[in-house]
């Protein structure tokens, strides 16, 4: 006897983004099924990973990323083509973490131009991420908009209270906003539909819905990313119909369990073991719950996530 599995029927389709724009640029989204239920649809483009790059040397890192990065933290550029060359990466998110106002409190105009410069030195997409200061932000990737013309890139956060001034250089030349509300369904789609009205068009419209890390929120992260995804693909909501992003490293090796080395905590076993798995584990989960792009860390938790996802579409 035959057995006949059931199969959902979806009436909506995930937008298909370009980011890039020479012969290396990618395509994201694209899916008309649910996360690897290609029994069902498809998954046209495979989730990407972009590897973390900040602008300015990082205080208070894990032991285990020093040890990868420790020779090339002064160097941007350098940090971006080791992780190209080195670790394979497909994509490069430099965080712009000296512009912070409470921080070293770079001027935009600095910032925007070592992006320029990262932007020139690669051949693989570029994603440009602020400090999380919406008015330093505003001003950052406005700049950074109109230096990296003709890229292609994603710039983000883009939170409602910039969406306009950030959008609107977005749209005269041409690159990719991250739409960032807090996790909620409801906040995303609202800022989708503010873009979307601007003028912002839709093959330049990425979802971060903002996620937390293993054990720090990962269900709630979970549950809201497959409902945006539900409300897509089920329910043909074309305001939620874009690829997801998410900052992974940030939320995972901020983490007091990542960061603790094995004298302080040895019950939580080997700390380089511990960060790595921790990441993986949060990447592989937001990918399952929707992620389209997974911005990570160390190398290591990069390639134990790329062999999943590997096995998962041959499956």
């Amino acid at each position: 006897m035959d057995l006949n599995i059931p199969k959902e029927t979806y009436i909506g389709q995930i937008r298909e983004i370009v980011i890039g724009s020479n012969d290396r640029a990618i395509k994201v989204g694209g899916e008309s099924c649910l996360p690897f239920y290609t029994f069902e649809g498809e998954m046209p483009n495979p989730i990407r990973i972009a590897m973390d790059v900040y602008d300015y040397p990082p205080e208070g890192w894990a032991e285990a990323l020093l040890e990868v990065y420790g020779d090339v933290l002064n160097d941007p550029i350098a940090w971006a083509r080791k992780c190209i060359e080195q670790f394979g990466a497909e994509m490069i998110c430099l965080q712009l973490v000296s512009t912070d106002p409470y921080g070293i409190d770079r001027p935009s105009e600095e910032a925007a131009k070592v992006a320029k410069q990262v932007a020139d030195a690669i051949d693989v997409p570029l994603i440009v991420w602020g400090c999380g200061n919406e008015a330093k932000d505003m001003e950052t990737l406005r700049l950074v908009c109109e230096l990296c013309e003709g890229k292609r890139i994603v710039v983000g956060p883009v939170v409602e209270k910039i969406y306009a001034r950030v959008g609107a250089q977005a749209i005269a030349y041409g690159q990719v906003v991250a739409a960032s509300t807090p996790i909620d369904i409801n906040l995303s789609k609202q800022l989708n539909i503010l873009l979307s009205n601007l003028g912002v068009p839709d093959e330049q419209i990425l979802i971060d819905p903002t996620v937390g890390g293993l054990g720090y929120g990962i269900e709630y992260s979970y549950s809201v990313m497959e409902r945006i995804r539900i409300a897509a693909l089920l329910h043909e909501d074309e305001r939620l119909a874009f690829p997801m992003i998410c900052n992974v490293a940030k939320e995972v090796w901020g983490t007091r369990e990542a960061k603790l080395r094995e004298e302080e905590a040895p019950l939580l076993g080997k700390a380089k073991e511990r960060g790595v798995l921790m990441e993986a584990i949060t990447a592989m989960l937001l990918a399952l719950a929707g992620a389209d792009i997974l911005i990570m860390r160390h190398p290591d938790a990069v390639a134990l996530v790329r062999r999943a996802l590997n096995e998962l579409r041959n499956a």
